[in-house]
């Protein structure tokens, strides 16, 4: 069976909800497949899904760290959806609503059983802190696979790029190919048709692709 090819530019945004329980509410239940983006409030979520999509305003950026607070999803087309969460570990917010978006954080996590990747994104300046760690191992535990995407990579020279890619690579090697390391910068486009291999081939599981055909030979059955 060939493989689908998403067309990552006709991503549009769905919804936007404080906690998984309104994600419910509104979503048309724990289907399909979602591919979560999360990262430190400073990591550029916002900016690798613009450049990932083509799309200048598709998620929002800001100066200011911390300004995605909600948990936004995007659909790229049926069965299909991104999910930007909220951006963890920035200390200038106030405490209790720190809580608050790692409790949203936590319980999508942790409950959302369409989750099929996780992008954990880090500034490639300041990899693998705590949280960091704590967000991929979480996810290699739980069988899904993760994309540590190293953003700003052109803030670097060449050298000192490859030299702190391959230092990642080494540090998350105990996981095996449940985890892969790609240099990323939103503003050159580096890494981008690597990355959206990776994308790509997470939104097509067999289960999904083998049950769309399925529906599909229904459906023209029933037209004959």
């Amino acid at each position: 069976m060939s493989e689908t090819r998403i067309d990552f530019r006709k991503t549009k945004f769905l919804i936007s909800a404080p906690d998984i329980a309104h994600l419910n509410e509104y979503l048309p239940g724990d289907t399909g497949v979602e591919i979560a983006f999360a990262g430190r409030s400073n990591a550029g979520k916002s900016s690798a899904l613009n450049a990932l999509t083509d799309q200048k305003s598709l998620a929002r950026t800001s100066k200011t760290p911390g300004r995605t607070q909600l948990i936004n999803v995007f659909e790229l087309e049926e069965n299909r959806r991104l999910v930007d969460l909220p951006g963890y570990g920035f200390a200038k917010v106030p405490l209790a609503l720190k809580n608050k978006w790692q409790k949203a954080l936590g319980e999508y996590l942790q409950e959302r059983a369409c989750l099929s990747g996780v992008v954990v994104l880090m500034d490639i300046r300041h990899p693998l802190k705590d949280l960091d760690l704590q967000m991929i191992e979480w996810a290699v535990l739980s069988e899904i696979p993760v994309l540590a995407l190293l953003t700003k990579s052109d803030k670097l020279a060449q050298n000192v790029k490859m030299k702190t890619v391959n230092a990642v690579r080494k540090e998350l090697a105990e996981y095996g190919d449940w985890v892969k390391v790609e240099p990323f910068s939103s503003t050159k486009g580096t890494g981008k048709p690597k990355v959206l291999g990776i994308l790509n081939e997470w939104c097509n599981p067999s289960w999904l692709t083998e049950a769309e055909a399925e529906q599909a030979s229904q459906e023209q059955a029933e037209q004959e």
